[in-house]
């Protein structure tokens, strides 16, 4: 395909999405006005979970199937990566020098940040359906904070610490976990993400049903995600080189 013919196709997508986008600006409510039907529509639903975080309501409970395409990106872009940034032909893996050269200060602090980094990522994953945050904010959090290690100068330890393989099944057993939920309330209430659990007193951690499964089934696989992603973009920067010759 040449650069004319792609640009005649880019031109005729772009032109079909903006008569699209103009026909929605169109029809949105005035700004500043009283009507807001997501609002009047979302909270009552959370409520009557017993749900106090509207946007984990709507995330796991009223658009749950979004949810669930959302997180196979998310799988599928995981999975792209670590295709795309395997050694190739030309490449060579070699062992990381283990000489750490961070400074003495940046090293404590990454020391002290990551056990408070990790318990700070459960805690939002934990309380998702309670206060703001969830699976994947926590599951960034995790991620992040596992990977302090290697703010350190320590890559070895971090390898260590979190063995990409076991991350990987983490992040598609989390995925799976997610859709059996989903099947169980086929099987038994014919609804794909039918609510199973009781919904509970609002405010308590055992509270808003099946909410809280599906956000710690979110939570699991975007940590291991997320771990996996950094992990093979911090392998190809530190342990790939081109072959001699090559």
């Amino acid at each position: 395909m040449n650069r004319a013919l792609r640009t005649a196709l880019f031109l005729a997508g772009a032109a079909g999405l903006a008569v699209f986008v103009w026909q929605a600006i169109g029809q949105l409510p005035a700004f500043g006005g009283a009507s807001h039907l997501y609002r009047d529509l979302a909270v009552p639903a959370a409520i009557s979970r017993a749900t106090a975080n509207v946007v984990a309501s709507v995330n796991f409970d009223q658009r749950t199937l979004d949810t669930l395409g959302e997180q196979t990106i998310l799988l599928g872009s995981v999975t792209g990566v670590m295709a795309l940034l395997r050694p190739a032909t030309e490449e060579r893996e070699y062992n990381a020098p283990g000489g750490a050269t961070a400074l003495d200060a940046t090293r404590l602090v990454g020391y002290l940040m990551l056990p408070l980094t990790i318990a700070v990522g459960i805690d939002i994953i934990v309380h998702g359906h309670l206060t703001p945050g969830g699976g994947f904010q926590g599951g960034v959090v995790l991620a992040a904070g596992l990977h302090l290690l290697y703010i350190t100068g320590s890559f070895r330890a971090l390898d260590r610490l979190r063995p990409v393989n076991v991350f990987d099944i983490g992040e598609a057993l989390g995925a799976a976990t997610f859709v059996a939920i989903g099947l169980a309330g086929m099987i038994v209430g014919g609804v794909f993400f039918l609510n199973l659990l009781p919904t509970g007193t609002m405010g308590n951690l055992l509270s808003s049903g099946s909410v809280v499964l599906l956000n710690l089934a979110v939570g699991i696989e975007v940590a291991c995600g997320m771990t996996v992603l950094l992990a093979q973009f911090l392998a190809q920067e530190i342990t790939v080189a081109r072959r001699a010759g090559a």
